[in-house]
């Protein structure tokens, strides 16, 4: 890496996360230096070419021209003074799974210095900061966490795809080990969000954190639980929510779907779930939950086979067309899509599935590979579509004025005599 400036901030982790704060910090005229453990994406990155969506080629390629350095190399991140951890922190076997926690603690904690700040973005249980960070710091470095160094953590916010709610304009939790971590911490996000807010400790806000997506991930349940139940009754659950929602108070909408999917709502609840039994609780309602949603792309399923039955034609001999593979429109992600779960489920029932989504190319699904085909080509061989994920630049009109029956999913298809919902 060639050295241009000496950084003040190591962003550690290039993805959904991570490469969106190091852009804001750079634009934001402050110097920092982004740090991948791999390789290829950090040449990728060096040449302008952005790995996510959020961040466009030019917005990249002007902040590396600026105050934005990359590397592979933990050695180069050794004159930076704040350390921002932003690694996944995925479920393995239903259990918080900290190995890249782990490894990033243990990479910075190589080029640690006295007097330096030390900020986890990685989402995971209440404790994990000082219980499980801050002793691995220690070990590496030497240096203590709160004498020798700060140590903080402030959740991160990132939602893919939403040009509204960015970095600037979402509210930052920090909450430090000390008094004085929290204060370094809120002066480093000052400089790229509009407010900052301060928790009482790094225990509060990485609760703060689960709860936000626990609630999300429980309402969702509840509504994709009433359209199980509306559809049983001959109600629209669509006209349901839609008439809740004119009360403007003491209701928040929420919308059914396939299920759940990306990087936060269907882990964070589970990382809540597993750290209170650790402590002899059962946290009923996330489990209930995560098992009304994990069973709606079933759902789905049968409701296609429903439809095509109703059609006179049997699941397993039809031609079906999944739009969209991507957890939610907009974007290419496909953590955890609960569109990919209803693909797998309909190829293992035996139909002959094919997709289209502008986003995603290609995908696998126990060993088979699928790619993307045309849409106007895929309508007209079509016996169903199943609208998963409605795209802003997927036609879904034509979809209506094919004359294909649709079961859509989103009640994002205009009406027509052949489109039917949950």
């Amino acid at each position: 890496m060639t050295q241009r400036h000496d950084p003040d901030i190591c962003v550690v982790g290039l993805g959904y996360v991570g490469l969106p704060l190091a852009v804001a910090f750079a634009e934001a005229r402050v110097s920092v230096i982004g740090f991948d453990v791999d390789h290829d994406k950090v040449t990728r990155i060096s040449a302008g070419t952005s790995p996510i969506e959020d961040i466009a080629d030019d917005r990249l390629g002007d902040c590396l021209a600026g105050s934005l350095q990359v590397t592979s190399l933990i050695a180069d991140a050794k004159v930076a003074t704040t350390y921002i951890i932003c690694v996944p922190t995925p479920l393995k076997e239903s259990m918080p799974d900290l190995g890249y926690v782990e490894s990033a603690c243990r990479l910075v904690a190589e080029v640690l210095k006295p007097g330096d700040l030390v900020v986890l973005e990685s989402t995971t249980y209440p404790g994990t900061t000082e219980e499980f960070a801050a002793p691995l710091l220690a070990e590496v470095s030497g240096l203590r966490a709160g004498d020798d160094f700060d140590l903080a953590y402030s959740p991160e916010r990132i939602d893919p795809g939403n040009v509204t709610w960015n970095i600037a304009a979402t509210p930052k939790v920090v909450g430090g080990m000390t008094q004085r971590a929290t204060e370094r911490a809120a002066a480093v996000y000052g400089t790229v969000a509009g407010d900052v807010v301060r928790a009482s400790g790094t225990a509060e806000a990485e609760m703060a954190k689960l709860l936000e997506n626990t609630f999300r991930h429980v309402n969702i349940a509840l509504v994709n639980e009433l359209a199980v139940f509306c559809r049983a009754l001959d109600i629209n659950i669509w006209e349901v929510i839609r008439l809740a929602s004119t009360k403007p108070f003491g209701f928040m909408p929420f919308q059914p779907g396939p299920g759940v999917g990306g990087h936060c709502i269907p882990v964070d609840p589970s990382y809540l779930s597993w750290a209170l039994r650790r402590h002899g609780f059962q946290f009923r309602f996330v489990e209930l939950a995560q098992e009304i949603n994990a069973r709606m792309p079933s759902y789905v399923v049968n409701r296609a086979a429903e439809l095509l039955n109703t059609a006179g034609l049997a699941l397993s001999r039809s031609r079906i067309v999944c739009i969209g593979v991507a957890y939610k429109p907009g974007v290419a992600d496909c953590r955890e899509s609960p569109a990919l779960e209803v693909t797998k489920h309909l190829l293992a029932k035996g139909a002959d599935v094919s997709y289209h989504d502008p986003y995603v190319d290609s995908i696998t699904l126990d060993g088979r590979t699928l790619h993307s085909v045309e849409l106007a080509d895929a309508l007209e061989a079509a016996d169903l579509v199943v609208v998963l994920t409605p795209h802003p630049d997927v036609d879904l009109a034509a979809v209506a004025a094919s004359n294909v029956l649709v079961l859509d999913t989103r009640n994002a298809v205009p009406a027509g005599a052949n489109v039917h919902g949950l």
